[in-house]
């Protein structure tokens, strides 16, 4: 399902008028795609959160309204500020709602790896997002991988990610998503510890005695010099 956005048209260019438009929650954007000329346009801060609010977030489907035109859009890129992290500018991209496009999609890990857990391993995702060929109508919210039979040898690859119909991912099919890590007990930890501390104590010894077996070389010397 698209969510309807309202762009308003005839915005002034430059980074003045571009800061002004921000105090006011307006956001400078533009408008590009499928052979048209760009629009500069600008949303409202408010409407553009609400739109982005469901499920798909940023590969929500927009029927972004321009002058009384209704362009099928996209968020194609997002500039936040570097310390703030509020919204500067965006990219919407018109898509056709039958044609293949190119998003991410995120990655979330559901259940519970009991033998991992009980080897005090640890599962990683290693690929938060992937990206995938689809069309704009069948968009996955997200890609949800089951870790529940995850044992400590268990490696899963892009290629072995169950996608829906008609979602391919577009990446090596031997990139890692999800491995399995070994944590240090601290069991071991302690017995480690122990054992250097051990090592640098006869470390120590073997330092003192060389130091006395010299000094008694120097001792000698000195008496056979006299």
């Amino acid at each position: 399902m698209s969510e309807t956005l309202l762009a308003d048209t005839g915005r002034a260019t430059g980074s003045a008028e571009a800061r002004r438009m921000r105090r006011d929650d307006q956001i400078p954007a533009v408008v590009y795609g499928l052979g048209m000329e760009p629009i500069s346009v600008s949303v409202a801060r408010r409407d553009l959160r609400q739109a982005l609010s469901g499920p798909s977030g940023m590969n929500t489907v927009l029927d972004l309204s321009v002058d009384g035109t209704v362009y099928p859009a996209i968020v194609k890129d997002m500039q936040r500020h570097p310390v703030r992290r509020t919204v500067q500018h965006i990219d919407f991209l018109q898509i056709d709602l039958d044609a293949e496009i190119r998003v991410n999609i995120p990655v979330r890990l559901e259940g519970e790896a009991k033998e991992v857990m009980q080897e005090n391993g640890l599962v990683d995702l290693t690929m938060s997002e992937i990206e995938v060929a689809t069309t704009p109508k069948i968009i996955p919210d997200e890609i949800v991988i089951d870790v529940t039979d995850f044992t400590m040898d268990t490696t899963l690859t892009l290629g072995e990610v169950n996608l829906p119909e008609g979602v391919v991912a577009t990446g090596d099919p031997e990139w890692t998503v999800v491995t399995v890590l070994t944590m240090r007990t601290p069991v071991l930890d302690a017995e480690d510890e122990a054992a250097e501390a051990e090592a640098e104590g006869a470390e120590g010894e073997g330092d003192a005695e060389g130091e006395a077996a010299t000094g008694d070389a120097e001792a000698a010397g000195d008496d056979a010099g006299e």
